[in-house]
């Protein structure tokens, strides 16, 4: 199977290069920050949002992917864990990181019915904005059909100052894209609420979270990779002391260790408040791709991680 393309663009006053990896977000470059709010409040007017990672990220056309799905998903060990409350996953190119996702997401297969609210946040990686950005859309669209996004919670988070709509944050953002084919797969139904995360503060998306927390229906999801572009040996010892910060609950991580550190953090605060567990499922990076194609000089880290409510064995 040939490696799939994902564009990521060089901010340096040179031409753009293309890079098997995501991008990292370009902290440092100055753009516009975007913190009006646009809310419209009938759903039903509201557009849908489109695919913009397939063929990139992942398999363009509904029958590849759902056999790429299942070969993932066919080759994840079982596991004793109870279903998750929250889980941390990568969001680069499957051929990347898909088998390590795939650890995650198997766990939630006794609650496929069960699950019927999906909370997802991760970086916004082509936008700079302040606080936390919802698309301003009805539905996500993506090879296997429509997800609906969760207009009750949706006006919910939007009473926070924290959190705004602005469509264009979400519009080329990858990193919640790549998480709904793997929700489409092992969920039989689910609303969403995806939030595209800027500059904003630990307590800031931790109060999004406890807002829209719930019961067992609900699912938060963070999506994230973590060290970008380092060696081979250096990013999996920073990698590694990344997933002990982790599962010692400590929400300090910067943007070198993770993409995503903000909403990590913030997840990490709110599982240390209610006593969630953690557990790492799958640790690896881009150059142990099966099509042989990572450059070990300049890779991506990626985990797994789950939270567990209530108690059960050690991590």
């Amino acid at each position: 199977m040939a490696a799939r393309i994902a564009y990521s663009v060089d901010l340096r006053p040179r031409e753009p290069i293309l890079k098997l990896a995501p991008c990292r977000p370009p902290y440092g470059v100055h753009y516009p920050i975007f913190s009006t709010p646009m809310r419209l409040p009938d759903p039903s007017h509201l557009p849908s949002r489109l695919p913009a990672a397939a063929d990139l990220f992942y398999p363009g056309q509904a029958q590849a992917l759902e056999r790429e799905l299942e070969g993932f998903l066919a080759h994840t060990t079982t596991s004793t864990l109870p279903v998750p409350k929250a889980m941390i996953v990568p969001h680069a190119g499957y051929v990347y990181s898909g088998q390590c996702v795939a650890h995650a997401y198997a766990l939630l297969a006794p609650a496929r019915r069960a699950i019927q609210r999906v909370i997802l946040l991760g970086p916004a990686h082509r936008v700079a904005l302040r606080g936390l950005a919802l698309p301003g859309a009805s539905e996500f669209i993506t090879p296997l059909g429509s997800v609906a996004i969760d207009a009750n919670a949706v006006a919910a988070a939007l009473s926070l100052p924290q959190v705004s709509e602005h469509s264009l944050a979400h519009a080329q953002e990858h990193a919640l894209e790549v998480q709904l084919p793997f929700l489409q797969k092992v969920l039989e139904h689910f609303t969403l609420v995806p939030f595209a995360v800027g500059a904003a503060t630990t307590e800031e998306v931790a109060e999004v979270l406890d807002l829209l927390w719930g019961g067992p229906e609900t699912l938060i999801l963070i999506s994230s990779d973590l060290s970008h572009y380092h060696g081979d040996a250096m990013a999996r010892e920073l990698d590694r002391g990344t997933s002990v910060a982790i599962l010692a609950l400590e929400p300090h991580l910067d943007h070198e260790q993770a993409c995503g550190a903000t909403p990590i953090n913030a997840l990490l605060l709110c599982a240390r408040r209610r006593g969630l567990k953690p557990y790492v499922l799958d640790q690896r990076n881009s150059a142990d791709s099966p099509t042989g194609g990572g450059d070990r000089a300049r890779v991506v880290g990626y985990g797994a991680f789950a939270f567990i409510e209530g108690e059960y064995g050690p991590a």
